[in-house]
This record gives C-alpha cells, sequence and structure tokens, in this order.
C-alpha cells in the first residue's frame, strides 16, 4: 500500500483508523530515539527518517540527490512494517534485535533482511524499538568526513 499523504503530518493522518493509534505511537518512539541530526520526512513514497545531506551531503550511494535512508514505517496491507537499514547491514545488530524480541514480544518475530512486520498493533514492542534506533552505530558516525 501507498502511503496516503505528501508530508509526515499527511501520511499519519490517513493511516488506517485501526492503526492509527500503533502508528502514530511507533512514530513518535522512532523520532523521540533518533540520533540527533536524523530527520523524519517523505522518503521513497512513504514515512522515512533518514541522515539529511546537512549531516552527509554524498547523500544515499544509489540515488545521491535522496537523503541517506536510516528507517522507515508503512502501514500495509496485513501488517504494520518497521523497515531499518542498521539490521540490514551490521549483523551484531541484528543478532541484538532477535535475541532481544523475545523479551518484548509473545509473538513470533516477522521479519525480512530490514523490515519487521507487525499482524497485531498489540504486538509492536516499543520500548525495543527505541533501543534498536538509539543504538545503531551509525549514530556515532561522524558523516563530514
Amino acid at each position: 500500500m501507498k502511503a496516503i499523504g505528501n508530508t509526515v503530518e499527511e501520511i499519519l493522518a490517513n493511516v488506517p483508523q485501526d492503526r492509527s493509534e500503533a502508528f502514530g505511537k511507533l512514530h513518535s518512539t522512532i523520532v523521540q530515539n533518533l540520533p540527533q541530526g536524523f530527520i523524519a520526512t517523505i522518503s521513497y513514497g512513504g514515512l522515512g527518517y533518514v541522515v539529511p545531506h546537512s549531516l552527509y551531503p554524498a547523500g544515499y550511494h544509489c540515488k545521491p540527490a535522496e537523503p541517506l535512508p536510516f528507517a522507515a514505517i508503512a502501514s500495509q496491507k496485513n501488517s504494520i512494517n518497521l523497515y531499518h537499514m542498521g539490521i540490514y547491514s551490521d549483523p551484531a545488530l541484528l543478532e541484538w534485535f532477535v535475541s532481544e524480541y523475545p523479551k518484548h514480544c509473545r509473538q513470533k518475530l516477522d521479519m525480512g533482511k530490514s523490515c519487521i512486520r507487525f499482524k497485531k498493533s498489540e504486538d509492536i514492542p516499543f520500548a525495543l524499538i527505541g533501543e534498536l534506533i538509539k543504538k545503531n552505530e551509525c549514530a556515532t558516525v561522524d558523516f563530514t568526513l
């Protein structure tokens, strides 16, 4: 499902009503824990959290005009999805997340390479997501090098 809206606020306002509260809380959890200077914006037609050009002028290697993606969330047909580039690129971070997940959620972890799917809103482990967002190693990288 493509996000409906051209701004962060419009996307949040257009999430289906049965997911609106959980999706908004997930967005707030991410924003509260983003590394300094990272921003919430529209990224690839959805709600993304990026390293802006002001911190990393080179941008995304595939599309330098785009800021470097960090994370994203989407309301898909059957789930709310969290996409996290650190889990995709850092095996130690992936291992940490997979080992911590059962401590925060009774549901089996449903994930792909960078995508974590939550079929039920009540199964979203907000505290763990906050830790994941804070824990990413790129939070300590000097992008100006």
